[in-house]
């Protein structure tokens, strides 16, 4: 399944603008034959908008939705972009997959929030794995910071996750996650992983890019640079299931021996 990263802070504080940021990154994935195009953490509204988060906030059948729901069916491409969800009085930082007819197939609760920022404008999510089928692969959500938890991302290798698409807004100094910890987590969990980040200033952060699908084989299939852009690799199901054969980390655990990490 040919997956499309959207490396891209859009237009913080425009909802209307990121739309159309969305639609038109849509059109150039579908064209080069993309299947499913992968927007960052918050793409919807912007990351730092401090309390413009909950005036922004929607529900995950909000008209926000409704737009993105058509701008997948017109191009005929899977969509998952980040955005703040309001639940009544409540907003969670959230991710949700849209296919290529238009119909809501998951949505995700941040987990582990990040720092002072994220705690005073959201609450944690409580439902761990999130999984829909899309173009005959398992696909798992998740956002930022969850993929830093090892037990999250082995959690989804147990449950069968194929492609784990993770929405990001990470910035400096933490660029060792993107070059190094997102490829081990697809090595040792023998999954493709879809990390795609924000970039350039917003507030206090500077965002720095370094989106990329990693592969089984830990290595990555495109990696995008420090400014906005758009890339495109492949998820093979096959390579997977030769490389899960050839690497049998899930086969070889030995659970009995792992109590006292809960």
């Amino acid at each position: 399944m040919r997956t499309a990263l959207l490396q891209s802070s859009g237009r913080p504080g425009s909802v209307v603008e990121n739309l159309k940021v969305l639609d038109e990154a849509a059109g150039r994935a579908a064209a080069a034959g993309a299947a499913l195009l992968v927007a960052p953490e918050m793409f919807l509204t912007g990351y730092a908008i401090g309390d413009d988060i909950a005036r922004l906030a929607e529900p995950a059948d909000g008209d926000s939705a409704d737009v993105i729901a058509e701008t997948a069916g017109r191009h005929g491409i899977a969509i998952v972009y980040g955005y703040p969800e309001r639940d009544g009085e409540t907003v969670y930082n959230s991710a949700q997959l849209i296919d290529a007819d238009g119909a809501r197939l998951a949505n995700y609760r941040k987990t582990h929030l990040f720092g002072c920022a994220e705690r005073e404008h959201f609450t944690p999510g409580e439902k761990s794995l999130v999984q829909a089928r899309l173009g005959g692969l398992t696909v798992g959500l998740m956002i930022c910071y969850d993929v830093e938890f090892p037990e999250n991302a082995r959690a989804h290798a147990l449950a069968g996750t194929d492609l784990l698409v993770v929405p990001t807004a990470n910035m400096h100094p933490f660029q060792f996650v993107a070059e190094a910890m997102v490829p081990v987590r697809a090595w040792e969990n023998q999954m493709y992983v879809a990390y795609v980040n924000r970039v350039g200033h917003e507030g206090e952060f500077e965002f720095f890019g370094l989106s990329a699908l990693a592969g089984p084989d830990g290595i990555a299939r495109t990696r995008a640079g420090r400014g906005e852009e758009l890339v495109v690799a492949d998820v093979d199901p096959a390579f997977l299931a030769a490389s899960r054969e050839a690497n049998p980390y899930l086969k070889d655990r030995r659970p009995g021996l792992y109590g006292s990490l809960v």
